[in-house]
Formats: C-alpha cells, structure tokens, sequence
C-alpha cells in the first residue's frame, strides 16, 4: 500500500467489505474494513423487500458471479470533497492478453464513455472498468493505461482501450478541483477483491444524488436454476439521476412528497446520469451482451427514471466465461467457441432487469446523508417512513 502525504484528506481503500459504507481514515492510506455506527446497515432485502422472482447469489453483489473483483477508493474532506473511484475486474489475470467478451447499451448519451466505440467495433474488453467523477475520467483513462503496462507480458503493447465511467457529482464534490489522483484509481485497482462489496457513499458513488436523495454504489445478483444452465447475473450501478422513485412497484416518491415536477413542470429540473456495469458467466458475446444490456436499462426504468435529457445512461456487459477469453495472440486464424442461442436468453433478461433495479435500491438504502458544498444537506431515503408505505401497499415481507 502506498501512503499519500496530505494535511486534512480523508481516504479508504476498500475491498473485502461487510458493511454498507467504511468509515474514513486520516492521512494515511490505509486498506481497512471498518464500519460507521449511523450507516444504514440493512439491505432492502433485510426488511422483506424482496424484487423478482430469481434467487440472488451468495453476497447479492456483482462479485457473485465466479472471478469478479470490486475495489473501492472514497475521498472526502469536509463538505467541499466527497468523491472516489469504484473499479470492476471481471477476472484476476491479465485482462488485456485475455480479453472478455462486451457490449455496451446507451440509454442516453449524455455522459462520457471512453473506449465505446472499440467496444462496439470489436466486442470485448481488456481493462478493468472504472467509475469516477465526470472531471476526472482522463485522471482515470490515465491510471488504466498505467496499470496496462505494467502488467507482465504487456511489455510490446501499444495500445490500450481504457473504459472508463462517470456521473457528475458536483452538488456534493469540488468538482473543478479534480481530486482523484492517478494513484487512487490505481489503488482501486490493485485492491480489487472478491466477497461482499460496500455500498452507498462510496467509491464513484462517494457524492451522487439519486432521485433527489442521497446516491450512491449498489450492487445485486441473480443465479439462473440449474435446468437453465445455474448462470449467474450480478450487477453493479452509480446511481446519480432523477425521476419518480418506485421501490418494488410502490410510488415512494409520491408518497414522500420528492419527485421531479412535483409543484409545476416549469419548476424542475434534474439532470444526472447511471452508470450500470453487468457481469455473467454465461457464455455470450457482444451482440447478446449488448441485448442484455438493455434489458438492465429496462430494470433502471422501473425505479421510476425518467431518462432526462441530461442523464448519461451506459450499461456496459460483460461475459466472463473462460471459454469465450479472446487472446492478444494466436496461432490460429479461427475463434471456436460455444455461446447460448437467442431462444435462451429470456430469463437472462429477467436476471439483468431484476438485478438491476434491486442494486438501485440498495444503494439508497445504502446511502446516509451528506452535507453539500454550499451548507444544504442531501438527506438519505427515510427508510422507515419508505417501509411504512411498503406496508401500505401490501408490498413488505414481514420478517
């Protein structure tokens, strides 16, 4: 680990997490597991808010599925800077000598992508993914070629497609002030780990607003039944936009009285974006992955989005099946591989919308509050006052 010299920073390098957010560590970079007695601890499913009809995998998370990794970087100091960066591996070898299949899926192209259109020319992937903040993507694409090139075997490489995230979280962040170094996404990347994956304010998810209350990183998994090939889904979002939030087929916006238009449709207006990275073990490649992607974005529509015009909406999909790795290099002029027919997809789909749509929720039920540059405080969604009116609804398993 390497310690980073600052007066007031506060920075947490986080892999392996149990909690939903971890705590703050002072001047030194240090790689911990801590946990914040005022966090949100519960997850939605906690509670009886159970989404779908699939099963989760073990964790909920995205590293159910075999091989993913998550590392998290959050930066905060005091109320100007509350920022960080989340990276996503979909395997722990050398991505960039064996790429994984990928397709990207734009709900709208407000936002900025990098290395799409490689991906959608090629379709695979050889970096990790990464989300940061909107003024730090090129600090991010920087890091990404970095770590490329430094890994054994990639001593010749001249080339690298660096994808890279963002959502603006400049009502919560200095934002001008690009704080995210080369080094913390680094970090992100080298810590990277299997197992639980902390959520709400933390990582890219650090300063996010999300349908008017606090944002933040979810993250949620489906397993397909064994007669369906036991493949699993996991998904993990950036959640910064704006809409009517529904939570599990309920108007909690409307109910809580916080939902765009609310007083007059001249008075609103939200702009913000949702980045949604999905993984599977099943063997697909780009064209269905990018179907796949779509069906995510259809599972972001259910919480009550209302795709404005300034949210940039990316689902980036990625299949993670060792048989389907595409190496730098071959002897062989042929690629051979077996992938699932079109016929077979639907309950993918399923998979992808219902993981989805439950990573959304958990990351406001995630997410504390967090007080903006300017004094305001973004409240966290009542999650006692969202439960009561679940109840109403008939829509809680009581547990």
């Amino acid at each position: 680990m390497t310690a980073l010299k600052t007066s007031k920073r506060k920075v947490v390098y986080i892999n392996r997490h149990h909690i939903r957010v971890a705590a703050a560590v002072m001047l030194t970079l240090t790689a911990l597991n801590c946990q914040k007695t005022d966090a949100q601890m519960k997850r939605p499913r906690d509670y009886g808010i159970e989404i779908g009809i699939l099963r989760t995998g073990n964790y909920n998370t995205i590293t159910d599925v075999p091989g993913v990794k998550v590392g998290q970087v959050t930066i905060k100091e005091g109320d100007s800077v509350n920022t960080g960066v989340t990276a996503i591996l979909p395997h722990d070898g050398n991505i960039f000598q064996q790429k994984v299949p990928a397709g990207i899926f734009v709900g709208n192209g407000f936002g900025k992508l990098t290395g799409y259109t490689q991906v959608e020319e090629l379709g695979n992937l050889e970096t990790p993914v990464v989300l940061t903040n909107t003024l730090s993507v090129s600090t991010a694409m920087a890091a990404v070629i970095e770590h490329t090139l430094s890994q054994p075997g990639n001593e010749r490489v001249m080339s690298v497609n660096a994808v890279v995230g963002e959502t603006n979280d400049a009502r919560l962040n200095d934002i001008r002030g690009r704080h995210i170094t080369v080094e913390h996404v680094m970090e992100a990347i080298r810590n990277a780990a299997s197992g639980p994956v902390a959520e709400g304010n933390v990582g890219a998810g650090t300063g996010t607003v999300c349908f008017g209350f606090k944002g933040g990183i979810g993250t949620s998994s489906r397993v397909l039944p064994a007669t369906r090939g036991a493949y699993t889904i996991g998904v993990l979002v950036q959640t910064n936009y704006g809409g009517i939030l529904q939570v599990n087929g309920v108007p909690v916006g409307q109910e809580l009285g916080r939902y765009s238009f609310r007083t007059t449709v001249n008075e609103y207006r939200e702009d913000g974006s949702c980045m949604i990275v999905v993984m599977t073990d099943a063997p697909l490649t780009s064209r269905n992955l990018k179907r796949l992607g779509s069906r995510a974005f259809a599972g972001m529509m259910r919480t009550g989005a209302s795709g404005s015009n300034g949210s940039g909406d990316y689902i980036i999909a990625v299949s993670t099946a060792e048989e389907l790795r595409i190496p730098y290099s071959s002897d062989s002029m042929y690629e051979e591989w077996r992938e699932i027919r079109n016929d077979e997809m639907d309950l993918l789909f399923q998979a992808a919308a219902e993981a989805t749509e439950e990573a959304i929720i958990n990351s406001l039920f995630a997410a504390e509050s967090a007080k903006a540059r300017n004094g305001m405080m973004i409240e966290a969604l009542p999650v006692e006052k969202t439960l009561q009116i679940l109840r109403k609804y008939n829509r809680l398993k009581e547990k």
